[in-house]
């Protein structure tokens, strides 16, 4: 029979044999989990990195794209305000019909009674103006710059044709605070009965 000595030293060597093994195991993971530690803040680094990178384009892409944007507006704002100067534009107003009356209310905001012209035929009248672009009001200053342009410039007419005659000596017109109403009486030809013979 073993005695009992032999054995306490038996498991005191392999006690200790296990804690070496365990001590080497650990001192093991604790290398390869400084290595680990080490790649993975590396890899962390660079991510950031990247990503930081691809912010900052985004951001530069966004800036370009907005004052990309910009320009393209004051180029479609200059080409309008070019296509407003050189073509003719409409007028905007009312036309009422009574019985014997044809009432035109015109929007001239503006401009004086004396810009407004008035021409009368046998059964079509047209008014005309020309308004001055807003900018023109700041010659004097060189930084000013129009941003938005929705108001009429340039030569403006309306010309309205009626179904029946007018009485071109009737006609009348009043001018207040940028309107101009227009009177128009129909030209009332009675009817002349014919014999026969």
């Amino acid at each position: 029979m073993v005695d009992k000595e032999t054995i306490e030293a038996k498991v005191a060597d392999k006690k200790e044999e296990f804690d070496e093994k365990v001590n080497e195991a650990k001192d093991g993971f604790d290398d390869k989990k400084e290595t680990f530690d080490e790649k993975f803040e590396d890899k962390k680094e660079k991510g950031k990195n990247i990503a930081d990178n691809v912010i900052n384009d985004l951001y530069t892409s966004i800036d370009d794209f907005k004052e990309y944007i910009k320009n393209m507006q004051k180029n479609a704002d200059e080409k309008y305000a070019n296509y407003k100067k050189s073509t003719i534009q409409t007028l905007d107003i009312d036309l009422i019909e009574t019985k014997d009356i044809y009432y035109i209310k015109a929007a001239v905001p503006g401009v004086t009674k004396d810009d407004v012209l008035i021409e009368a035929g046998d059964n079509d009248i047209t008014i005309e103006t020309t308004f001055k672009p807003y900018i023109e009001e700041f010659e004097e200053d060189e930084t000013a710059e129009t941003i938005v342009s929705a108001l009429k410039s340039g030569r403006c007419v309306k010309t309205v044709r009626f179904e029946t005659s007018i009485d071109l000596e009737k006609i009348t017109a009043k001018f207040t605070n940028g309107i101009v109403i227009i009177t128009i009486p129909k030209l009332i030809i009675p009817k002349h009965k014919v014999n026969v013979e």
